[in-house]
């Protein structure tokens, strides 16, 4: 196999460090090298360095990127997303405009359970087909590696389903998968006024047969008020444990109802949302190294006001994640860097440490930083060129992809 160099990047944003997810100051230092360039082969990246330096190693049959005027940046990792579902949440859309909440259309039976009904009537090829139309999305807009859920079945085999989706898009599309089980996302209607017989059917059933299958390599939970409560999840994820899964939790996004200490107690590896989280939630993240996931996205499509409190959480030492939280009822974005400009103008966070967030920290929260994340030696091929001279632009420009080409184990993608 031929090799790839990508040369004289305005700035290549290597992120190398520490083989562990960044904090405090560290978040801010993207170890960029300035007319930067990189050579990759087999898939790997092989060299990084100054360009004139990458230029020594070039041979005959090299394929060389100008990235003149440009920024490089290892492929975003997103590690919050609800990839695979049918239909659209256009009427639950419109009602919100009319000044609905969130809380107010899952009560008149819209929300979650619109997607379930559409979902579980969808076959497998049509869910695949809506999935790789998705997974171009997001390669279009520089995400190289996504965690995908479940949790639009809400029953055996339909969760099963979903989950053998995420599998498929991963095999067949450049887009690597990391499934997570969400059969606790909330209630089927079949189960409105037996919640325990539903919890006992994850219990039971779903998790054995995804343990069995090996279907999914963590578990998540909706912990919120009117979906499962601190009680209910606790029993969910610790029979997620049970069966190899490890631990990411929904928590904080509506109320502050003790799930980020839920998430603490049980060591989850992380805790995502946190909108309505006060000192003592972060604290004990802090203390039980949780890495908080914020979703900036799910705040602004819901019309609220009240974002999660990230410059506590990153003074209080915690390993902060920025992801998409893609889903067709409150975030219908694939766009990470619509998520850096809405981390940096909401939630006052850097530009570089937003991109800290949403590269190697993310990683790190997939247990994939050893791969991806950063454009170290060894590490894959997976990066993307910006049309920018600024890494800063990346979150100061924002409703339109900056992005001119994208890399997947060193094979440029076409757009």
């Amino acid at each position: 196999m031929s090799s790839l160099a990508v040369l004289h990047a305005s700035q290549l944003i290597t992120l190398s460090g520490p083989a562990r997810a960044r904090v405090g100051k560290e978040l801010g230092n993207l170890a960029i090298i300035p007319d930067g360039g990189l050579l990759a082969a087999d898939g790997k990246i092989a060299r990084v360095g100054k360009s004139s330096e990458i230029e020594k190693f070039c041979q005959r049959d090299t394929k060389v990127i100008d990235a003149r005027r440009c920024v490089v940046l290892p492929g975003f990792v997103d590690a919050h997303t609800h990839l695979v579902f049918a239909g659209s949440r256009l009427e639950d859309f419109e009602s919100r405009a009319r000044g609905e909440s969130y809380e107010q259309i899952a009560k008149r039976g819209g929300g979650i359970q619109t997607t379930v009904q559409a979902t579980r009537a969808a076959t497998d090829a049509d869910l695949l087909v809506l999935a790789k139309k998705r997974a171009r999305w997001f390669l279009q807009h520089g995400t190289t590696t996504i965690e995908a859920k479940s949790g639009y079945g809400l029953a055996v085999d339909d969760e099963l389903k979903i989950l053998q989706v995420i599998r498929r898009v991963g095999a067949e599309t450049p887009l690597e998968t990391v499934p997570t089980f969400l059969g606790a996302h909330a209630f089927p209607p079949e189960f409105r006024d037996n919640h325990a017989g539903y919890i006992s059917l994850i219990i039971d059933k779903m998790l054995p047969a995804i343990g069995r299958e090996k279907l999914a390599e963590y578990c998540d939970v909706f912990c919120e008020q009117n979906y499962f409560d601190v009680d209910d999840s606790r029993r969910v994820l610790t029979a997620a444990k049970r069966h190899g899964l490890k631990l990411r939790m929904h928590v904080d996004q509506l109320t502050n109802g003790g799930g980020a200490q839920l998430a603490a107690e049980l060591r989850a590896i992380t805790a995502d949302h946190l909108e309505q989280t006060g000192a003592g939630g972060i604290s004990a993240l802090a203390k039980a190294g949780v890495q908080p996931v914020l979703l900036p996205g799910s705040v602004y499509a819901l019309g609220s006001k009240k974002y999660p409190d990230a410059r506590r959480m990153i003074d209080a030492g915690l390993a902060v994640v920025l992801a998409t939280d893609f889903n067709p009822g409150s975030s219908p974005s694939p766009s990470m860097p619509m998520m850096l400009s809405l981390a940096v103008t909401q939630m006052r966070m850097s530009p570089a440490e937003a991109i800290a967030a949403a590269t190697i920290n993310a990683a790190v929260s997939l247990n994939r930083a050893d791969e991806i994340g950063s454009l170290e030696v060894g590490k894959r091929a997976n990066f993307a060129v910006y049309e920018c001279d600024d890494y800063r632009e990346l979150a100061y420009w924002f409703g339109f992809s900056p992005v001119r080409d994208v890399f997947v184990r060193g094979e440029r993608l076409s757009s």
